[in-house]
């Protein structure tokens, strides 16, 4: 089946990922391409409209971030945002220049024709989030100003023949009230595309090209009883039966009782048999004397390989490795080799040694967490696994702040499993995007029983998300925050002290390393 699908040319922007939900929202699917991709790769993804991302540069810079102007030449529709409205002026002989006016933050529009993007909308002022210091000041030949900002420049413009338009806002983040809905217009009213991609094709295109992809062979399956590899393996149980052979490596690094809840669960809940190899211990000992976040996630990431590949080896016919890779793991991991960087490494992406015995098979390597929820749901897969919170793939490994020891990891999991079961006796559990406990590489000094005590820090961290690419912390009742403290303490031995993190993403991250 062939469906609309839209190109995001990416010139660095933070918020690239969020157009890229909020179109796949609206139906239409899209992927991201770095905005120096070649005319002939834009071309082989055969899109049907074009949106150009924010970045963090001045067009005028001479290392400005540059896309090929063929692109324009394609007679498809092109929706610039922010930095990508500059490029398109640019390009098209207007002017962008440097302000002396800044605008950042929330601000308000006056939209002065309702058509296009603006289609269906009234003319009332609308709140809108600015984030720039250049400005369009000479409209390119064609176009005409369909909005402006409080401090009348020039916030929105358009060519109606051409059906080029753009933003200075950015209406992907949920601080541009009617932001959705101008996306909606570029993609139905501008674009003409088709709200045609759903989660339920989605499954039965994947169930038949996992079929044609696998022929007779079979497929080592890597579950942890996450909600990314469990809903995978319901795929992929679902696409070929017992062609499948499941593994869970229980690697020393999991939450406590996960080794022994994991195989269960499949087992009730799914009807499949999952094979627990137990490789805790060296997966430990290639740990010792490693305190780089990315040495540590590599190396995990080399040892699962290497292990799935023992394990296929006691097996015939085993030519496939299907691993439950997401859309962000990939633009997290992946550098596009432009202005968006490499945040770190995630042991199903980038830490794959270059030969590998087995081919991969990755599902749902162009999908949102959310998105997976969805088809778990619509496979059957019980919401205990569905609702699960994310866990990293390197474990508990990237939740202890330097050297891995037994030591760590027991006073770590101790404390993570009372955060869990506190946030699940308050009914927050599934509110929140994540919840659990860090150990940092620092100790202070405490009394316990009249007594000096020199310990251990857990750091607490609760954050809100849609899909991972952003996320804030979350204001936890205080109550609620008192009761893990106190018990982390009491009932922890070797933690004096429990900190609570109220960073945001961005800047920061939401796991610490």
């Amino acid at each position: 089946m062939s469906h609309s699908r839209v190109i995001i040319l990416d010139f660095g922007s933070q918020y690239t990922q969020l157009i890229a939900r909020r179109i796949r929202e609206c139906g239409v699917f899209c992927e991201i391409l770095p905005c120096f991709a070649e005319l002939a790769e834009i071309e082989q993804h055969q899109p049907q409209a074009i949106i150009l991302s924010g970045g963090p540069s001045s067009v005028y810079d001479e290392d400005a971030p540059q896309a090929d102007v063929k692109v324009l030449e394609l007679g498809l529709p092109v929706l610039g945002i922010c930095y990508g409205m500059q490029w398109l002026t640019q390009q098209l002989k207007g002017k962008v220049e440097a302000g002396t006016v800044r605008e950042y933050g929330p601000a308000d529009i006056q939209i002065e024709k309702t058509s296009g993007l603006f289609a269906g909308l009234s003319q009332d002022k609308q709140q809108v989030w600015m984030s720039h210091g250049d400005h369009v000041t000479e409209l390119p030949a064609g176009f005409d100003i369909y909005a402006k900002s409080g401090n009348d420049l020039i916030a929105a413009i358009g060519n109606a023949d051409s059906r080029y338009y753009g933003l200075q806002f950015h209406p992907e983040v949920v601080h541009t009230a009617q932001g959705v809905q101008m996306i909606k217009n570029f993609l139905f009213e501008v674009a003409g595309l088709k709200g045609d991609w759903t989660m339920a094709s989605f499954i039965d295109e994947q169930v038949a090209k996992i079929r044609e992809t696998v022929g007779d062979a079979r497929v080592l399956c890597a579950v942890s009883g996450g909600v990314d590899s469990s809903v995978m393996a319901a795929l992929i149980y679902k696409a070929i039966g017992d062609q499948l052979d499941a593994i869970f490596v229980d690697n020393g690094l999991l939450r406590k009782g996960e080794g022994d809840r994991v195989p269960q669960l499949f087992k009730e809940h799914l009807n499949m048999t999952i094979t627990r190899a137990d490789s805790a211990k060296r997966f430990i000992d290639k740990l010792v004397g490693i305190e780089d976040p990315e040495v540590k996630r590599k190396t995990i990431g080399y040892e699962f390989i290497e292990v799935f590949d023992e394990f296929a080896s006691q097996l015939d016919g085993v030519k496939f490795l299907a691993q439950g890779t997401l859309y962000p793991d990939v633009i997290e991991s992946v550098s596009f080799r432009g202005p968006s960087v490499t945040i770190k490494s995630h042991h199903n992406v980038g830490g794959l040694p270059e030969r590998m015995n087995l081919k991969l098979i990755e599902p749902f390597r162009e999908l949102f967490k959310d998105e997976v929820r969805e088809i778990g749901a619509l496979l059957g897969v019980p919401e205990e696994l569905i609702q699960r919170q994310p866990f990293p793939g390197p474990g508990l490994a990237v939740r202890i702040l330097g050297e891995i020891t037994e030591e760590r990891l027991s006073i770590l999991r101790e404390a993570d499993d009372i955060v869990v079961g506190e946030f699940k006796k308050a009914g927050l559990y599934t509110e929140v995007w994540q919840s659990f406990s860090v150990l940092l590489p620092v100790k202070t000094v405490g009394v316990m029983g009249d007594a000096r005590t020199y310990e251990n820090v857990i750091a607490l961290r609760v954050v809100e998300s849609r899909d991972g690419m952003t996320a804030d912390w979350v204001k936890v009742p205080y109550e609620l925050l008192e009761k893990i403290s106190s018990r982390v303490i009491n009932e922890v031995r070797g933690v004096n002290r429990v900190v609570y993190d109220i960073s945001s993403k961005p800047p920061a991250t939401i796991e610490w390393e």
